[in-house]
């Protein structure tokens, strides 16, 4: 708790007459200082407690002023030492258990192809492990714009400017969405300074993470925090093919401005425009171009207002006497999409 202003003041003239006349006879101090008697006597109490005076023990009322920094030593001298307790019982804690590791870890190459982590602490665990034994490239696919929890984006910042500092490549997928997101802009200037490369689509196929195209991280399909790990080959291969095909028709995150903002913001038009016609609920559109529901209704509601359209049905009709949809609609459709 912080000392009280009054007191810090009266602490301070005390500390000051003591310093120079080494005395802490309290009528002596109180006449010197201008300060009651019993002040003084409770200032001269706190600053024995803080270390800041030292009383001789023949004369209790000859005093030495101490340096504050060695004073604070004295104080802070106990924690230190308490710290570096815990710290050794901390370390006691991660040796004693890290012997189970290659137990854990041999039993994860025994050929199982796949594994279901159902905790959000086991996924992050095996994340870690995945990127500190990256040694060529990590993909990722990140659907949902700006919506990734804030502290699993400081954590994946902190595991991909490692992987970066070791040369290791990493590629991910956003939807348009994440370029109008501030800590996402954040995130990808931080990291594209370092050599990361970022692009976005209008549409993703879903949540992926793979290292070096031999293991892979998807979601689970009850929307938990838990992930499925997969480490068959041909599965993973799969998976990083259609990243692949995502990529090259995806747009580079660094076009995010000017007229590559527009082009974007027309790009996110059209597509409601197509998923409309098709007959989309409010709430798949949403989770298809990875923005929030709100967000997805007043794109909609300004999309039917500007085409004089009541329903979806007549938006449709609209859009295709206007010439809106393009034959890439039919060819769009409905991206692969993975659990």
């Amino acid at each position: 708790m912080a000392p009280d202003p009054k007191d810090a003041d009266v602490d301070i003239d005390v500390y000051g007459w003591v310093l120079e006349h080494r005395t802490v006879d309290v009528d002596v101090v109180a006449a010197g200082t201008g300060r009651e008697a019993d002040e003084v006597r409770r200032s001269v109490s706190r600053l024995h407690a803080a270390r800041l005076l030292h009383v001789n023990p023949i004369d209790p009322t000859v005093a030495f002023a101490v340096a504050p920094d060695t004073a604070a030593q004295q104080l802070v001298a106990p924690l230190e030492a308490q710290i570096r307790e815990q710290q050794r019982a901390i370390s006691a804690i991660r040796e004693d258990l890290g012997r189970f590791l290659p137990h854990y870890l041999g039993r994860r190459s025994t050929g199982e192809s796949l594994e279901v982590l159902e905790s959000l602490e086991d996924v992050r665990g095996a994340l870690n492990r995945a990127s500190l034994t990256c040694t060529i490239e990590m993909l990722s696919s990140q659907p949902g714009g700006g919506s990734r929890v804030p502290e699993a984006m400081q954590e994946a910042l902190r595991r991909d400017e490692a992987m970066l500092q070791r040369g290791i490549s990493i590629r991910t997928l956003y939807h348009h969405t994440a370029r109008f997101n501030g800590p996402s802009q954040a995130y990808v200037a931080t990291t594209s300074a370092l050599g990361a490369q970022y692009r976005t689509a209008h549409e993703l196929f879903g949540r992926l993470i793979a290292f070096d195209r031999k293991l892979a991280f998807i979601p689970v399909s009850d929307g938990s925090w838990g992930a499925v790990v997969i480490r068959e080959p041909s599965t993973v291969a799969y998976l990083c093919d259609i990243f692949d095909q995502t990529w090259d028709l995806a747009s580079p995150f660094s076009a995010a401005a000017g007229q590559g903002l527009e082009e974007v913001a027309r790009e996110i038009h059209e597509t409601i425009i197509r998923l409309l016609a098709a007959g989309l609920k409010d709430e798949a559109i949403a989770r298809r171009l990875g923005m929030s529901l709100r967000t997805a209704r007043r794109h909609i509601a300004d999309i039917m207002q500007e085409l004089g359209a009541g329903s979806r049905f007549q938006a449709g009709v609209a859009a295709a006497t206007r010439g809106l949809l393009d034959p890439r609609g039919e060819a769009d459709g409905d991206p692969v999409q993975l659990p």
